[in-house]
């Protein structure tokens, strides 16, 4: 469905808000979504009413099926694009804040376990340049914690091999340092000398590229830790955001605190790292009962 608002509101959210792909993506989806609803029921997506937006609502919870976390999804997805709509003067109010969220259950992180990453790490063959290429995207997410859409827009003038820091360009264009360590550092050293230049037919600035030598993409990042998963006895899924999960909750583990995580993690309020403290409960359990002398009785 061709939308001028929606393509300018696009641009918008990639040029001004710098939204990563992915982002972008998932929001374009579900307006797009709406407006076929919209289509569908003959309504004029400028003149929706707040009785409209509930009997969508309702569309989604019971001829869709979605879950509450999708469908809070959704609505944050239309509060944005209708407060965009309002700032642009195409609409008079923005309806959508008038329609509250779905209770969504408390969900805890998933994480792996270190000895999972590191049988993980073991599948890329590092003789060829994609292998090379791919274990670099596992230690890289692990060591430094950035988020998938960071990952992919490093550029090689952002790292200080001397200093071992990537200079990342965070959300709401914000600026971070992140450090990574040996593991990294000789796996990034053998790609740049090897597998890049190899991939490199393009001239490419960025760090991660594709068979083409292009820059590598967050879809082609995701499709490739889905590959390497298949070649372990892990049953888990995988996703770019669990490796990050692992960088937060295993630092934790070890004693990190809570502030320094959530520098490491170029999160803006403490709020979205104390998530990880659930997760290290269970931690904390098994050291005071293994610790602790008279946390348990002698048989």
């Amino acid at each position: 469905m061709k939308v001028a608002n929606l393509d300018s509101y696009i641009d918008y959210l990639k040029f001004q808000k710098a939204y990563s792909d992915y982002t972008v993506e998932s929001y374009y989806n579900d307006i797009v979504e709406f407006l076929n609803y919209c289509n569908q029921e003959a309504l004029d997506y400028k003149k929706v009413e707040y009785s409209d937006t509930r009997i969508y609502l309702m569309y989604l919870k019971e001829q869709k099926k979605d879950t509450n976390a999708t469908i809070n999804r959704k609505l944050s997805a239309l509060r944005s694009f209708y407060k965009y709509l309002v700032n642009q003067k195409v609409v008079k109010s923005n309806v959508f804040n008038l329609l509250n969220g779905q209770k969504k259950a408390k969900k805890l992180p998933r994480y792996f376990e270190y000895n999972e990453l590191e049988e993980l790490f073991k599948v890329p063959d590092t003789n060829t340049d994609i292998g090379q290429r791919n274990l670099l995207i596992l230690e890289m997410l692990y060591a430094t914690g950035v988020r998938v859409g960071e990952l992919v827009n490093i550029k090689i003038k952002d790292i200080n091999k001397n200093s071992r820091q990537i200079l990342i360009l965070g959300k709401g264009n914000k600026e971070r340092n992140v450090s990574y360590g040996e593991y990294c550092e000789d796996i990034l050293n053998k790609y740049l000398l090897y597998g890049r230049v190899n991939l490199n037919k393009n001239n490419s600035e960025f760090l991660l590229l594709n068979h083409l030598g292009n820059q590598l993409t967050e879809r082609g990042v995701r499709y490739i830790l889905t590959e390497l998963i298949k070649q372990t006895s892990l049953s888990k899924s995988i996703s770019p955001h669990m490796i990050r999960h692992s960088f937060a909750t295993h630092l934790l583990n070890e004693g990190c605190d809570l502030l320094s995580v959530q520098k490491l993690l170029g999160h803006e309020s403490i709020s979205a790292t104390q998530i990880y403290t659930h997760v290290t409960t269970d931690r904390l359990k098994e050291v005071y009962y293994n610790s602790f002398p008279r946390a348990k009785k002698d048989d």
